[in-house]
């Protein structure tokens, strides 16, 4: 981990969260003067699971997964952040702990901003607090509706929504060169790491996936949405 003090100034920088845009001069400065940047090599934890909630992140480069540290060491997948994508924690104003893991999965800078000044500007201004509450329950919505296919869709049906979430929400490209482990897939479907390997094979054996390495290819979009729909 590669400690970066304020290479960019937060008034500036391209790479910070639009709910910024939101304050003032003097409160982004205030914020400016509260936060140092790192870079976190693959596989580094960000936050644990359990420990003090001291700061969020705010993502600048790379892609880290947010997970649940599960009971006999199998872990729940909850989302990716990338750029410029923020991570706090319901631990907020609540218990001050961090009830998910964050861990880069491939080199990832973030933003480190003291949780106090966060709290400063929700009591200050409440423009940015409504706007943070809105993004709270946009996760907390997402979140709902994974649980949902967790449990009543099939292996198919979970893996195909996976393929078509990490296109269209996270690497954006076909193909796409996939950043995370086959063991991730199993975390983000609350599955096995076997049964996903069996399920892209199917996939790729039926024409709908090109897997090269790790180059993926959707080779027909429509019909993995199709299978994510039926379950």
């Amino acid at each position: 981990m590669l400690t970066k003090d304020h290479l960019h100034n937060c008034k500036n920088c391209k790479k910070r969260n639009n709910i910024f845009a939101l304050l003032n001069d003097e409160e982004l400065e205030h914020v400016d003067n509260n936060r140092y940047e790192l870079t976190f090599n693959k596989g580094e934890i960000i936050f644990k699971q359990g420990s003090p909630l001291t700061h969020v992140a705010c993502i600048t480069e790379g892609l880290a997964k947010l997970y649940i540290e599960g009971l006999n060491k199998r872990n729940l997948i909850l989302s990716f952040a990338k750029p410029v994508q923020m991570i706090g924690g319901p631990g907020m104003f609540v218990d001050y702990r961090h009830h998910f893991s964050v861990a880069a999965v491939e080199e990832t800078t973030a933003c480190l901003v003291d949780t106090k000044i966060i709290e400063e500007l929700i009591e200050h201004n409440p423009v940015f607090a409504c706007d943070l509450l809105k993004r709270t329950n946009q996760i907390s919505i997402a979140n709902f509706k994974k649980f949902i296919n967790l449990t009543q869709k099939q292996m198919h049906g979970r893996i195909a929504d996976a393929f078509i979430f990490l296109l269209d929400e996270i690497y954006g490209r076909n193909p796409f060169v996939i950043t995370i482990s086959r063991q991730d897939i199993a975390d983000l479907t609350a599955m096995s790491k076997e049964n996903v390997i069996r399920v892209i094979k199917v996939f790729r054996d039926q024409g709908l996936l090109r897997v090269d390495g790790n180059v993926i290819e959707i080779l027909n979009k429509k019909e993995l949405i199709r299978i994510g729909e039926t379950g």
